[in-house]
């Protein structure tokens, strides 16, 4: 009886920090860079590959964790999850297609990176 009322005690202490660890997680919104998802793209299908397509802003375009946000996407086994960065304060494309290019070719030059995760999970970042 007089082992109870510690015990509980130190069971509800584990399942506060526990509660706490999992909710103070980072996320998209801690990173450098101010990222804003204009739109994004995911084909339907269902039993092949699995391709998602995002359009994002950045506000700050020196300190902005891209390959850090890219990896934040959802992406799937045996999918293909493509980023493409554009500065906020230049012309952005607002709509997403399904085949590449992804979005008009009038956009390239306003395009700061591209971060691209593959099937095999394999990542890769270009910055233009």
């Amino acid at each position: 009886m007089k082992y109870k009322k510690p015990l509980l005690l130190v069971v509800i202490v584990l399942v506060i920090l526990m509660m706490w660890q999992s909710f103070s997680q980072p996320g998209v919104g801690d990173l450098e860079g101010g990222f804003t998802e204009i739109t994004s793209y995911r084909n339907e299908n269902n039993t092949g590959p699995i391709i998602r397509v995002y359009i994002v802003t950045v506000v700050d375009t020196l300190l902005a964790e891209y390959k850090a946000y890219g990896n934040f996407m959802l992406h799937t086994k045996y999918g293909n999850t493509k980023v493409f960065f554009f500065d906020a304060l230049k012309p952005f494309p607002t709509e997403v297609n399904a085949n590449a290019p992804y979005f008009p070719t009038s956009f390239e030059s306003n395009l700061l990176a591209s971060y691209e995760k593959n099937a095999s999970g394999w990542v890769h970042l270009r910055r233009y």
